[in-house]
């Protein structure tokens, strides 16, 4: 039996404000798996992201955390069209990016920025910084004659914190953390509303990921962004998000304010995920309860049957394996799916009726 996620999880100021920027409904991202070299034929689907649902409200940083896997940059790229969706909704400004191709998407493409994960393979090693960071307003012609387009480029750098002198350079010359910088510069250029920030500071070292999130905090207040910030470092997440999404084999497991969340995890798989955090403690670190996981996150090709995350869960029932969990409010803005978790943290020792 089958439990229809129905509802997109969302907050209490959904209501009180416009509504959301973004909102993000049963989206689906199925990839062909095909074999044979004479007929072309396909044997399954990798379900990479499996009915996703999360509203962004404007200005507000949604974390979305995971392991290595669970689909959480497929979902990224798909809600920027990067990666094409098999099936559901992105409705981003009163329009559905999902169903927008040509030029249509690219006039909305301009209102999207994002930030990849590996500030070396990002930028291409035969363009200038200034050529890199220029390229959005080219293509979407924001400038008037090469002086303006060499102004605003130069205003981008010193707005990442890099001075104008290194306009001319090229990505070699640069350091790490001034590489992600020119790439947070260009995402930046078209003057986007919303931005996809993938591990942005995962590649990086510690004393300069913190620098990264603050310049990403900054631009967010001055420019006045809306993130999704995806992410395995639960640390960093806590710093920069207002509320996150926990992502297993691609579906939302959980969703809740960011304190929340921490304070008060509902789903395993999040009580899993925050027990590894590491505690500057050691005496601390030592006392405390730990849940390892047994084995790896299943195969995306072939999913478990019922919660897809019964297979490694401690406390798993046997109705688990036959029911696919809605995700449901079980406390205001707390949103979980598991049907044997309740709003306070405890379990049901009922099966699912």
């Amino acid at each position: 039996m089958t439990l229809v996620q129905e509802q997109t999880p969302t907050t209490a100021t959904d209501e009180e404000s416009g509504g959301p920027l973004l909102e993000v409904s049963d989206l689906k991202v199925h990839f062909p798996v095909k074999r044979g070299l004479i007929f072309d034929r396909t044997v399954g689907l990798i379900k990479a992201v499996d009915g996703v649902s999360f509203s962004i409200m404007p200005g507000e940083t949604l974390g979305l955390v995971g392991e290595s896997g669970s689909g959480k940059t497929t979902t990224g790229r798909a809600i920027l069209q990067l990666v094409k969706a098999t099936s559901g909704r992105v409705m981003f400004e009163g329009a559905d990016l999902v169903s927008l191709s040509g030029n249509n998407m690219r006039r909305m493409r301009r209102r999207l920025g994002m930030v990849f994960q590996d500030p070396y393979g990002a930028l291409n090693p035969r363009m200038t910084a200034g050529d890199i960071i220029g390229e959005p307003l080219v293509v979407h012609k924001l400038y008037q004659g090469r002086q303006d387009l060499r102004r605003q480029v130069g205003e981008l750098l010193e707005t990442v914190g890099l001075n104008r002198s290194m306009v001319d350079r090229y990505p070699h010359e640069f350091s790490g953390g001034q590489r992600q910088r020119i790439g947070v510069a260009r995402a930046l250029a078209a003057r986007p509303s919303f931005m996809v920030l993938d591990e942005p500071v995962s590649a990086l070292d510690v004393s300069i990921q913190a620098q990264i999130i603050n310049l990403l905090q900054n631009l967010q207040d001055e420019f006045e962004l809306s993130y999704l910030f995806i992410a395995h470092d639960l640390s960093v997440v806590r710093h920069i998000s207002d509320r996150v999404a926990v992502m297993y084999l691609g579906k939302i497991v959980e969703v809740a304010q960011c304190d929340e969340l921490y304070e008060n995890p509902l789903h395993p798989y999040t009580k899993a995920l925050l027990s590894a955090i590491p505690i500057p403690d050691p005496e601390l670190d030592r006392r405390r309860d730990r849940i390892v996981l047994e084995g790896d996150i299943p195969s995306p090709l072939n999913p478990p049957s019922g919660c897809v995350f019964h297979t490694r869960c401690p406390v798993a029932v046997e109705d688990c394996p036959a029911y696919v969990p809605e995700l449901r409010e079980v406390a205001p803005g707390h949103w979980v799916a598991c049907i044997r978790a309740d709003g306070y943290g405890q379990y049901y020792t009922s099966t699912a009726g």
